[in-house]
């Protein structure tokens, strides 16, 4: 794909024109955050990272997927694949409207994280709060933008995507989300969170309690030893019995890719993942050593359009653990558009796990209304 400029043109997904520097901050912001358009990001030409393997259809029924022989012969070529990324750590950084916009973005895909062995009622009730209001009021009323968000197609102003907590925890975010008026879902983590390392009866138990507290959303750990030594009709197993104790929950899957071993099984991994009905697959859980990195964002993503060519299903993506910073959110933003599309940006299918990501974004946008930087009391909220 030939690279362009980010700072001169908004591509049109569709194909229609290219819309040159609209007149008006508060549309250009607005058109950017519906998702119809996002701004074009710098590409070079692409290289093959590996061959891409024929895939057997996802089984969600229940029975046991015996088309899983391709997998021992699946290669990566992580020369390749990290070159790539090294290519796309020196995408030029959109300034201006266009920074505006991707932030904007950014805080509506934003799973609002807190993972703390101190976790309590009340800090969970604060990042509930921050959750419905997760950019300061007058800067989105500057912007004209203070009303400009959807969830569930009711304009609702601009949220995070959802609250992710404990399964002990599930039960005090719903009340106070629901005390604040507003539909953010919740999400658990659990089938024995960070580890794993928990019996399958105990990783199905939890996943029910969750959703019993009324999780919408459930974040899944894989057995990685599974990974290790190849057993993948036991991954497949694993993950289809956690999809089926799910009920109507969304399931992300977490592979925790810092302990998978090599990229080749981080693309099998995901394959499995998503023939077993994963909604999302997920990078990291945020405890590993390492976490989300761009070779395993690029894997994951090829694994994710093969999947999408193969069966017609959009499987979501989310990077999570160690994403700190506005401009390592706007990257990961640009990498998905350029590998996955357009479509893909929205909370629907594409999400960031973080913790303490929306305080620099939020900075970076009291930066650009003000044109000066935010001190530690005027975003205190953060």
């Amino acid at each position: 794909m030939a690279a362009r400029n980010a700072g001169t043109e908004l591509g049109d997904p569709r194909g229609g024109r290219a819309l040159r520097n609209d007149p008006s901050r508060h549309a250009f912001l607005c058109h950017c955050l519906y998702g119809s358009c996002i701004p074009a990001a710098g590409l070079g030409k692409g290289e093959a990272a590996f061959p891409l393997p024929r895939i057997a259809k996802p089984d969600c029924s229940g029975g046991q997927n015996s088309e899983l022989g391709w997998i021992s012969k699946v290669y990566v070529n992580p020369p390749a694949v990290v070159r790539h990324a090294e290519q796309i750590q020196k995408w030029r950084t959109v300034k201006g409207n266009w920074q505006a916009a991707w932030l904007l973005k950014a805080v509506t895909c934003i799973d609002l994280t807190t993972l703390s062995g101190d976790d309590t009622p009340s800090n969970v009730h604060r990042l509930c709060f921050k959750a419905k209001h997760p950019i300061r009021e007058d800067l989105l009323k500057a912007m004209d933008m203070h009303d400009k968000g959807v969830i569930n197609f009711v304009l609702l102003g601009i949220t995070v995507a959802a609250v992710c907590v404990y399964p002990a925890r599930v039960a005090d975010a719903v009340n106070a989300l629901k005390a604040a008026g507003c539909n953010i879902p919740v999400a658990s983590v659990a089938a024995g969170f960070p580890s794993g390392q928990t019996p399958i009866e105990t990783k199905l138990a939890e996943i029910k309690l969750a959703v019993q507290y009324g999780a919408r959303e459930i974040d899944i750990v894989i057995s990685r030893s599974l990974v290790l030594s190849g057993q993948w009709e036991g991954l497949y197993e694993e993950i289809r019995q956690c999809r089926e104790a799910c009920g109507e929950a969304h399931m992300k899957t977490i592979l925790a890719t810092g302990e998978l071993g090599s990229l080749a099984n981080v693309y099998k991994a995901s394959m499995i993942a998503m023939m077993a009905g994963s909604d999302f697959i997920k990078t990291s859980t945020g405890k590993e050593v390492e976490n989300a990195t761009l070779p395993v964002g690029v894997v994951m993503m090829r694994a994710i359009k093969e999947f999408y060519w193969q069966t017609g299903f959009k499987v979501g993506f989310k990077p999570a653990g160690g994403i700190r910073t506005a401009k390592e959110a706007i990257t990961w933003l640009m990498l998905v558009k350029e590998e996955l599309g357009v479509e893909w940006l929205k909370p629907e299918l594409f999400r960031l796990g973080a913790s303490s990501l929306l305080e620099d974004i939020e900075k970076q946008i009291f930066h650009y209304v003000t044109g000066s930087y935010a001190l530690q009391h005027d975003l205190a909220m953060a």
